[in-house]
């Protein structure tokens, strides 16, 4: 409950039994228990199918008899929060034995005093249910922007192959038996980089309320690839600590995926755009805005030799426009509005060759000149080596010539950061 909201309703009583009238009246207690609470997306990650992935991870074999605590970053603060997990791509339901919330320590420790067990529905215990989704009871911790929470899950049971997101640039721990409550790193004793059924934390009774969320939706260059892990260098992570310290603080999430494409499902790399972008942007609490880089896999997968999405079609620009248009349209109809981003540089990858040159050109010039977009940033012309417009400048490659470093997360953050506070709220 909204606690202004709250207080006018015990002034309000006050107010009727000073005059005679029976409280009740005032503010009837159903009425109360029904005001809808307003959520705040503070993180959340994009659900993938198991897949071995980009590195070993837990996805396959899944979990039997096992707690997985996972460290998460918030970009928004409140005095309430809940968690959401996925089992999208669970063909039957997994049960959850229980779960627990925490300030985060060091790697897998967390702060005794923080420690809350999270409910479902009243109950520790709960199923994920099979393609679907399990959201916990609000709880009661407070949390401020840029805090890292501790989410540790544990099944005493056996789950099968898990809902994932693969890459998270963050370690997850895995511990034997039950450590919910752990608050040493002891038991933790293996590590992998990916997210697994975790795919969003909400606040509520915070300073972020209302702001309007920005979703940067995409694939590797969004998700984080080339960063140091544990160290939150991803571009969004960036453009939230830019927005803040321009007084402009806005909950920034991160919808990337690697090797997403826009027109096409990957095994491997998730569903295509237009098939996640509902589930992924537009149903996240409190967005306003989506940020959209995407579509060189879609371009360049034809032109590499990665055995991992073959046969790769051969798109046009004139598809990729199509595509683009069709995201345009779903996020307007709910009142979103869409920044379009240009395609990086990607010349010496192994995405490039002369079809994707061409195509990757007449698409930054739509996305520049079509005025379709709400706003536009062009992180083509901005990214680029001095004096080879199709080079990834060497001071901001990570090394494949393809994804930035982090000095590369940070410019193109700074470059969002400007127009978003100078075209949207």
């Amino acid at each position: 409950m909204n606690p202004f909201a709250a207080k006018t309703g015990t002034a309000l009583a006050a107010l009727v039994i000073a005059l005679g009238a029976p409280a009740a009246a005032a503010v009837p207690a159903q009425a109360r228990a029904e005001r809808p609470t307003a959520w705040q997306a503070a993180w959340m990650a994009a659900p993938q199918r198991a897949s071995t992935g980009f590195e070993p991870n837990w996805s396959e074999e899944g979990f039997s008899g096992q707690s997985v605590r996972q460290v998460v970053r918030l970009t928004a603060g409140g005095s309430s929060l809940r968690i959401r997990l996925s089992n999208d791509y669970g063909p039957s339901a997994v049960r959850l034995t229980g779960a627990t919330v925490a300030y985060a320590g060091q790697g897998a420790s967390v702060r005794p005093e923080s420690i809350r067990r999270l409910t479902f529905a009243g109950a520790e215990a709960a199923d994920i249910p099979a393609r679907g989704s399990l959201t916990s009871d609000p709880v009661r911790l407070r949390v401020q922007p840029f805090q890292s929470v501790a989410v540790t899950l544990y099944f005493a049971g056996t789950t099968g192959p898990a809902t994932f997101h693969a890459q998270a640039y963050a370690g997850s721990y895995r511990a034997q038996g039950d450590h919910r409550t752990d608050t040493t790193a002891d038991a933790f004793t293996q590590v992998t980089h990916s997210w697994y059924y975790l795919s969003g934390v909400d606040v509520t009774g915070g300073n972020d309320q209302g702001k309007d969320a920005v979703v940067a939706f995409g694939d590797s260059i969004t998700d984080g690839f080339g960063s140091t892990t544990d160290a939150d260098g991803r571009y969004p992570d960036e453009l939230a600590e830019q927005l803040a310290a321009r007084g402009r603080a806005r909950p920034v999430l991160n919808a990337g995926i690697g090797g997403n494409l826009l027109l096409h499902d990957s095994a491997w790399y998730g569903d295509g755009s237009a098939a996640r972008f509902r589930r992924d942007v537009l149903d996240q609490p409190g967005v306003g805005t989506v940020v959209v880089l995407q579509g060189v896999n879609d371009i360049g997968f034809s032109e590499s030799d990665t055995p991992t999405y073959k046969p790769a079609p051969v798109v046009s620009a004139d598809e990729l426009i199509g595509g683009y248009r069709r995201l345009i349209r779903l996020a307007h109809a709910k009142g979103v509005k869409v920044v379009g981003a240009t395609l990086l540089p990607f010349k010496r990858s192994d995405h490039w060759g002369e079809h994707a040159a061409a195509v990757s050109d007449a698409v930054n010039q739509w996305i520049r000149t079509s005025r379709e977009y709400d706003a536009v940033v062009d992180l083509d012309r901005a990214m680029a080596a001095p004096g080879d417009a199709d080079l990834l400048n060497p001071a901001y490659d990570s090394g494949d010539h393809l994804h930035p470093n982090d000095a590369g997360y940070t410019v193109m953050a700074r470059l969002i950061a400007d127009e978003l506070t100078t075209t949207t709220r």
